[in-house]
């Protein structure tokens, strides 16, 4: 049986490489909103909405693909003179005291905002578009994510040089 570490590392790292792809309509989206205001004077609210989804779906993930590049929250300049040993280390007792509670945290403080908007299908209330909820819903894919990579970081197995 494969290693259910490495099963959700390669998941985590699926979503990530998806999530890259929405900086393009996200670009896309912030860009018409000009011309589609001024020259053709519609669809420039729609387009906004579908950008705020969009930018909201991309940091949610941003932050775990921060995180799996080793640049998020990284102390670079006092750990580069660790090994490369206790420099695992930290970041996994980081993973266990920091990212891990911090993410049940915004699950469990977020519930009944998050159950609500989606309950409802909550929709931007400037507009009126439906999708806001979409907004709520990319903080619990953030958490997840976050969960699922410090789980992947504090429990996989040790490489052969690192034990």
């Amino acid at each position: 049986m494969a290693d259910p570490w490495r099963i959700l590392d390669r998941l985590i790292g699926a979503v990530v490489a998806a999530a890259r792809w929405l900086a393009l309509p996200l670009v896309v989206l912030l860009f018409l909103q000009w011309p589609l205001r001024d020259l053709v004077r519609l669809y420039s609210r729609e387009a906004n909405d579908l950008g705020q989804v969009a930018f909201a779906l991309f940091v949610a993930v941003s932050v775990t693909a921060a995180t799996r590049a080793r640049t998020h929250l990284a102390a670079d300049l006092l750990a580069r003179r660790y090994s490369a040993r206790t420099r695992r280390h930290l970041a996994r007792i980081g993973a266990a005291i920091g990212l891990l509670p911090w993410a049940v945290f915004i699950l469990v403080i977020s519930k009944t905002t998050v159950v609500s908007s989606v309950q409802h299908l909550e929709a931007f209330q400037d507009s009126g578009n439906p999708g806001y909820f979409l907004i709520k819903l990319a903080l619990w894919l953030m958490a997840v994510l976050v969960i699922a990579q410090a789980v992947v970081d504090v429990f996989s197995p040790s490489k052969a040089g690192d034990a």
